[in-house]
């Protein structure tokens, strides 16, 4: 079963942010751009979960949780998105209404977390988690296991991260540039080794359990690709 969240925020970066951590996260995400949007598509479609801004065009954000608790009597959880830090403020949602606190910036581990354990309490149990498989190899991101069969492979944390990138993409070509910046998070100085010897000891390890096929094409001159 795939829960599915309401994104209920006006800037569509952020939601758009929203959607693609919820999406790796194994959820379904249904947005809406306005207090009102929202409203309307509360009339036809109940989600698991609302994840609710305040500074909303057409209906405000505390207007819209009245709406839904009072009137609607709705009982899913409803987590507040807000830049405003003040305690008094996230009390007063709390106490009308809101399941919890989400401010604004966040990072995209708290957002899951918060979810999950929103979904938690409200008797929804675990959350399925969502694997990627190419070949005889799954990747889990969740719970970050790679297995190979039956098998659990003993990979690196950047090594994961690697071979996610690439199963998430599997016709995309990553440049060396391109996968230091994204799974080292820093600058690439043109010299650093570091990838070509990640990618070497990646396909030694898928090698030993799957020996007859390539996993990791090398596309000379520019990059890696899933094979």
């Amino acid at each position: 079963m795939q829960y599915n969240i309401l994104i209920v925020e006006d800037e569509a970066d952020i939601s758009g942010l929203l959607v693609n951590i919820l999406k790796e996260a194994g959820f379904g995400t249904i947005q809406a751009y306005s207090g009102t949007e929202a409203k309307l598509l509360l009339e036809n479609h109940i989600p698991d979960l609302i994840l609710l801004d305040l500074m909303l065009p057409g209906m405000p954000g505390e207007e819209l949780l009245w709406y839904i608790r009072e009137e609607k009597q709705y009982s899913m959880p409803i987590l507040i998105l807000s830049a405003k830090t003040a305690v008094s403020h996230k009390v007063d949602l709390l106490k009308n209404g809101a399941d919890d606190y989400i401010t604004k910036p966040f990072e995209p581990e708290e957002v899951t977390a918060r979810v999950e354990a929103s979904l938690r309490r409200a008797g929804k149990g675990a959350i399925p988690e969502q694997s990627l498989t190419h070949k005889k190899l799954t990747l889990c991101p969740q719970s970050r296991k790679a297995v190979m069969g039956e098998t659990e492979l003993v990979l690196t944390a950047h090594e994961y991260d690697i071979l996610l990138l690439l199963i998430k993409n599997p016709g995309k070509v990553y440049s060396r540039e391109s996968l230091y910046e994204l799974v080292w998070q820093g600058g690439y100085y043109g010299e650093n080794n570091t990838v070509n010897v990640h990618v070497s000891n990646i396909r030694k390890k898928l090698k030993e359990h799957d020996p007859d096929q390539e996993y990791i094409k090398t596309v000379y001159g520019i990059g890696f690709k899933l094979s």
